[in-house]
């Protein structure tokens, strides 16, 4: 799995002879970016990329973890705390973290407590505007619906799931 989310968007091209299928336009091209054992067509990756997120495909574990760093900001949280909200696996959401630092929406201080930047706020924006249509809102976070009905919670609409 960490191996899949490291090489997400690279570009692959089918053997001779053969053709890869765009998992988003359904049509058969020669060259294409693969993400998760899905391929996908130029345009159909653009498309896909957030707005404001500068060429990071956002899903909604950085959805998570740049929202629940952000509604934290009077107590800002420790990393450990935020790696396993993600509903990721460990290994991964260290991952996921070190790569919002590197793509600069996240910063992290000795402490190891993080905070998000205005481009990180930027890029949260951009990702709820393409689930959910709407700003951010604490509601949006995985976590904030535990906690607040539970794991049986039928009264919140399920957050979509993009892998």
């Amino acid at each position: 799995m960490v191996s899949m989310y490291r090489d997400r968007g690279n570009p692959v091209t089918a053997p001779p002879g053969t053709y890869l299928a765009c998992a988003v336009s359904r049509k058969l091209v020669k060259e294409a970016k693969a993400w998760f054992g899905l391929h996908y067509s130029q345009a159909s990756w653009d498309a896909l990329i957030t707005k404001s997120s500068e060429g990071y495909p956002l899903t909604e574990a950085e959805l998570n973890a740049l929202g629940l760093t952000l509604i934290s900001a009077d107590h800002p949280p420790h990393r450990e705390v935020v790696e396993t909200s993600l509903e990721v696996p460990q290994k991964l959401g260290y991952m996921i973290i070190n790569d919002l630092q590197t793509f600069g929406f996240l910063i992290e201080d000795e402490q190891g407590t993080l905070a998000v930047t205005p481009r990180g706020e930027r890029a949260l924006q951009g990702i709820c505007r393409r689930i959910y249509q709407k700003k951010f809102s604490p509601v949006m976070l995985a976590t904030y619906r535990e906690e607040l009905h539970g794991n049986g919670g039928n009264s919140v609409q399920e957050q979509p799931r993009l892998f």
